[in-house]
C-alpha cells in the first residue's frame, strides 16, 4: 500500500506543476482534465500525509517508552499509543477504500428513466412519487434536472418520465438506484382500504459523449409529432416533438420538452446515445459478474431492489438487507443513507477481493 500511495503522491506533485503551466491553462480541454485528476488525487494525498504524520507520532511515542527513564512520561506515551493505534487502523481502512479503482463513469451526468410497472394506475402514481423523491434529492445535492420526455398516468403520476441530471459524480451516486422499486400501500383509487403491491422501474444511464458512441444517422428513422405537454400556444400546433427509432437495436426515443424540433432531436440523440452506451456497459458488467456476483448487483433493471411499505413506514433495500422506518423522509428525498450503505457494501466486497490499484 505504501508504494502505491507514494506513486500517487508523486503523480499529484507532477499534476500540480503541469496545471499552472501557461500552455495548459490556455488549453481548456487539457486544463479541465488535469483539474479533475488533481482533485481526485488530492483527496488521497491529504489522507496519506495525515497517515504519515500519525506513523511519526507512533514511532516517537514508542521511542520515548524505550528510552525515557521518567515513569510519568512513559505512562503518558503509553496512553498516547492507546489512542493512536485505533486511529491508525481507521486511517488504513480509509486509505484502502480510496485506493479502490474509481468507476470511470462515476463522474458522468445521467439519463434517469422511471416507468410505471405492474399495478396499473397505482404504478404510474408511484412512478410520479419516485420522480419527486429523486427531484428533491437532486435539489439537496445541488444538481440540475432537465425534463426530456414524459407520458402522464390516467389518475396522476407518470407512465414514463425521462430526465437528464447534471452535477458532480451524479452517476457515481445514483447508479445503484437502477432496478425495480416496489410499493405496498392502500391506493387512492381503492375504496375498500385493501393494501396493494405495485412497482415502478428505474434506469440510471451514464450520459454518453459522441466519442463514446458513434451513431450512423442512416440507421435512425426520425418522426415528428405534436407535443402533448405544457408549452403554451405551440402545443398541438407545431410538429416540434421528435421520435427516433434506431433500426439495428430497435430502440425508440422521444423528446417533446423543447419548442424547437432541432433541440428535441439533439436531446433525443443524447438519450439514444446513452442507451446504446449502457448496452455495451452491461455486456462488460455481465462479463465481470460471471466471475464475481456482487450482492449490490449490476444495476439490472429487472432486479427487485427496494420495497416502500407505507402502512409500516418502512423502506427496505433487499440487496444489502438495510431497513429504515422513516418512509415519509425518504420520499422527500432523503435517500443519501441508502446510497452510502450501498457504496460501502460494494467497497467492502472489492476490498475483500483485493481490487486495489
Amino acid at each position: 500500500m505504501q508504494d502505491k500511495l507514494e506513486a500517487i503522491k508523486e503523480r499529484f506533485e507532477e499534476v500540480a506543476q503541469q496545471i499552472i503551466q501557461p500552455e495548459v491553462v490556455s488549453d481548456a480541454k487539457r486544463y479541465s482534465k488535469l483539474s479533475k485528476e488533481y482533485k481526485d488525487l488530492e483527496r488521497i494525498v491529504v489522507q496519506y500525509l495525515a497517515y504519515q504524520k500519525l506513523l511519526k507520532d507512533i514511532a516517537g511515542a514508542k521511542e520515548l517508552i524505550a528510552t525515557e527513564k521518567d515513569e510519568d512520561l512513559r505512562e503518558m506515551a503509553k496512553e498516547e499509543l492507546n489512542e493512536l493505534f485505533p486511529r491508525k487502523e481507521e486511517m488504513e481502512t480509509a486509505l484502502k477504500e480510496l485506493l479502490i479503482p474509481k468507476d470511470p463513469n462515476d463522474s458522468r451526468n445521467i439519463i434517469l428513466e422511471i416507468r410505471g410497472g405492474t399495478g396499473g394506475d397505482e404504478a404510474a402514481i408511484f412512478a410520479g412519487d419516485l420522480f419527486r423523491m429523486y427531484q428533491r434529492f437532486c435539489e439537496r445535492m445541488g444538481w440540475r434536472m432537465t425534463l426530456m420526455d414524459y407520458t402522464e398516468g390516467t389518475n396522476g403520476g407518470y407512465k414514463e418520465i425521462v430526465t437528464k441530471v447534471e452535477g458532480e459524480d451524479v452517476y457515481g451516486k445514483l447508479k445503484f438506484e437502477s432496478g425495480v422499486h416496489r410499493v405496498q400501500r392502500v391506493p387512492a383509487t381503492e375504496s375498500q382500504g385493501r393494501i396493494h403491491t405495485s412497482a415502478a422501474t428505474v434506469a440510471v444511464l451514464p450520459e454518453a459523449e459522441e466519442v463514446d458512441v458513434e451513431i450512423n444517422m442512416n440507421d435512425v428513422r426520425v418522426d415528428t409529432f405534436n407535443s402533448s405537454g405544457a408549452g403554451g400556444q405551440s402545443v398541438n400546433t407545431t410538429y416540434s416533438a421528435v421520435r427516433l427509432t434506431h433500426i439495428p437495436s430497435g430502440l425508440v426515443v422521444s423528446c417533446q420538452d423543447e419548442r424547437s424540433q432541432l433541440k428535441n432531436k439533439d436531446k433525443a440523440l443524447g438519450v439514444l446515445r446513452s442507451r446504446l452506451y449502457e448496452i455495451e456497459l452491461r455486456k462488460q458488467n455481465d462479463a465481470i459478474s460471471s466471475q464475481r456476483k456482487s450482492m449490490v448487483g449490476s444495476g439490472d433493471r429487472s432486479d427487485k431492489i427496494r420495497t416502500y411499505n407505507y402502512p409500516q413506514s418502512r423502506v427496505t433495500d433487499h440487496r444489502i438487507g438495510y431497513t429504515v422506518h422513516n418512509l415519509p423522509a425518504v420520499m422527500e428525498g432523503e435517500v443519501g443513507d441508502f446510497i452510502e450503505q450501498l457504496r460501502m457494501a460494494e467497497n467492502a466486497e472489492r476490498m475483500q477481493e483485493g481490487e486495489t490499484v
